[in-house]
């Protein structure tokens, strides 16, 4: 039998258990209400999936912002780019008119597609803007009504993409109240170009091939701001370099959930904007959720067309669209080209330096060899060519911490075996001129004498002029976001741009006409020969081709490519590999003039007639 004693004992335990686990839980709240709720990352992609009201937006839109290249822990660009490639989907699927928000303008469309003519929309402020608030509405432009009028709505319904496409029944009340205007979203427009420099066109031909299908078919066209961050930059651009999407604008089309591609007219794409630097290029894009595991932009499909103030983008599919911004010269184009102008120009100097020797040894070996004046003229190229390549090497291997003196001397050095080089060129197609073209009355005392005065003496004249002016310097070559790409001494970047036009462009522009014309009329001598026609009969003139193309290594061709490098990046590639190897092509055509022995080749160009023209250095 259980004693009081014994029951107040339990009781009393009891309560004291009670008392201590309520006092353990207060506590573990207390803990838990204490620290910090971890906050739920939108930025992963995964919170907001599939949500798309205005709240779910625009708490995914700031992501733009936050997923910069320096910030990019926190979020999933393949996550959050598929959130909003989906979007379209969801339009389209729920069948939303109208989605108006800073960084977002959506509209959807229901088109018939017995249509007789393209499609026009306007991806700008449409000229009918609406201002609307508690059931007013003010039109600001409208042809039909003053300006200013105030309407009540009293029935209004919702049809198409666009405020020009709002209808119902109005009736005309003054109000006090304003609403500021709402920013136009996309909305079909007339084919004026003028009032609509962002528009697209979906050809009538898209419409006609799914007559057979459907009556009518829904198209939702979407316009996203990106902002300046990482979503939809994918490899191919690098911030860094200036690379960017114009305006961080895509543009969107979907028609009716159908996969659109491969069609026979191509839709348009009309992006406007200012004049762009010469150093920038424009292409237009489509974002191609294949490539890599998060997407990139490729231009399949897309063709571009470049105009004053606008860029015409032709693709043959719909998806997202957009045009890409980016530098010709970027730091990893800069660099490529650097280390393929090293390597070319340092098998140059090498087979430079072998003409040099060769001659030095056919000289002491050939005493009839001392009294030609052609092989003085190949070697004094060489050298001028050889000493250019080494300041190149000089100027671009080293860094710009040196003194200001130090880099004027070497940007002068530079300019001065640059224009050595050209003359070395023009004097080699003058000389081919008297050898070839002229042929008699070709008699001048101490002849090489007098080239070596011009070849040597009328760079220096210049190069002194232009220091005196104190042109040279460092000069830096930037991309559109003003990064340095590359820094070498040259024409200093706040000298007169005449100084660099005169001496530089103006110099090469006349040494190219010049061996132009004279590499012209030596083929067409070479091609007309006698001994040339009689063989038309047995086939191609090879020994004339590979003169002339000897010949070409002489007066510069691969230095005519420079004139083609605005044409875009592949043609810089092309000009960087060919001119760095000019030392080569010269090498090649001493050796076949002049060793073992002077080829039968050679008389034919008029080189090897050399101890016929009176062209010596002695009287």
């Amino acid at each position: 039998m259980v004693t009081p004693r014994v029951l107040g004992v339990l009781l009393l335990s009891r309560l004291l258990l009670w008392a201590s686990g309520m006092e353990y839980s207060s506590n573990k709240q207390e803990q838990a209400r204490r620290q910090p709720e971890q906050p739920r990352n939108v930025c992963l992609g995964l919170i907001n999936k599939g949500q798309y009201e205005s709240f779910h937006l625009a708490s995914t839109a700031s992501c733009f912002t936050k997923c910069t290249q320096s910030g990019n822990e926190g979020c999933n660009l393949e996550n959050l780019q598929r959130y909003w490639l989906e979007f379209e989907h969801h339009l389209l699927e729920s069948q939303s008119g109208i989605v108006n928000m800073s960084f977002l303008k959506a509209a959807v469309q229901n088109v018939s597609t017995n249509i007789s003519e393209d499609l026009f929309f306007s991806l700008t402020p449409s000229q009918v803007l609406l201002s609307c608030l508690d059931g007013w509405i003010r039109v600001t432009d409208d042809p039909g009504h003053e300006a200013g009028t105030i309407w009540k709505i009293t029935k209004l319904r919702v049809r198409g993409s666009g405020f020009q496409a709002w209808t119902g029944v109005f009736q005309e009340t003054p109000s006090p109240r304003w609403a500021p205007e709402p920013s136009s979203v996309p909305g079909q427009v007339t084919e004026d170009e003028r009032e609509h420099p962002d528009r697209v066109r979906l050809p009538r031909s898209l419409f006609e091939s799914l007559q057979s299908n459907r009556s009518e078919v829904l198209l939702a066209i979407t316009v996203l701001d990106t902002s300046p961050g990482n979503l939809f930059k994918g490899p191919q651009l690098s911030l860094e370099d200036g690379s960017r999407v114009l305006n961080n604008r895509l543009v969107g089309l979907s028609l009716g959930g159908i996969s659109v591609s491969r069609l026979a007219e191509p839709l348009e794409i009309t992006f406007s904007h200012q004049h762009l630097p010469s150093n920038m290029s424009l292409s237009c894009v489509f974002w191609d959720v294949t490539k890599g595991s998060a997407g990139d932009w490729s231009s399949t499909g897309c063709s571009t067309e470049l105009r004053a103030k606008r860029t015409v983008c032709r693709c043959d599919h719909l998806t997202f669209f957009a045009l890409l911004l980016k530098p010709i010269l970027d730091r990893a184009t800069v660099q490529f080209l650097v280390r393929i102008s090293q390597a070319g120009c340092g098998a140059s100097m090498i087979f430079l330096a072998f003409t040099i020797v060769l001659y030095a040894v056919l000289r002491f070996y050939r005493q009839r060899f001392k009294s030609e004046d052609a092989p003085k003229i190949h070697v004094a190229l060489s050298m001028s060519l050889f000493l250019l390549n080494l300041a190149f090497f000089v100027s671009v291997g080293h860094g710009p911490e040196q003194s200001d003196a130090t880099c004027w001397v070497r940007g002068a050095v530079f300019h001065y075996f640059l224009l050595c080089t050209f003359t070395w060129m023009g004097l080699e197609a003058f000389h081919l001129y008297l050898l070839v073209i002229k042929v008699f009355n070709t008699y001048f005392g101490h002849y090489f004498l007098k080239l070596s005065l011009v070849g040597w003496g009328l760079p220096a004249l210049i190069v002194f002029g232009t220091g005196s002016a104190d042109s040279y310097g460092l000069y830096a070559i930037r991309d559109k976001s003003n990064v340095t790409t590359l820094e070498l001494c040259w024409f200093r970047e706040k000298a007169t741009a005449s100084a660099l036009y005169t001496t530089v462009h103006g110099y090469f522009l006349v040494t190219f006409l010049f061996g132009a014309v004279v590499l012209g009329l030596v083929a067409w001598k070479i091609f007309t020969l006698p001994s040339a026609t009689a063989g038309k009969g047995q086939g191609p003139n090879w020994k004339g081709v590979f003169t002339v193309l000897g010949l070409s290594s002489l007066v510069g061709v691969t230095w005519w490519l420079a004139i083609l490098t605005p044409l875009g990046r592949s043609t810089i590639y092309v000009f960087a590999v060919f001119n760095s190897l000019q030392g080569v092509f010269i090498f090649c055509w001493f050796t076949t003039l002049y060793f073992p022995s002077r080829s039968a080749g050679a008389s034919s160009s008029g080189t090897g007639r050399a101890d016929q023209v009176h062209t010596m250095s002695h009287e």
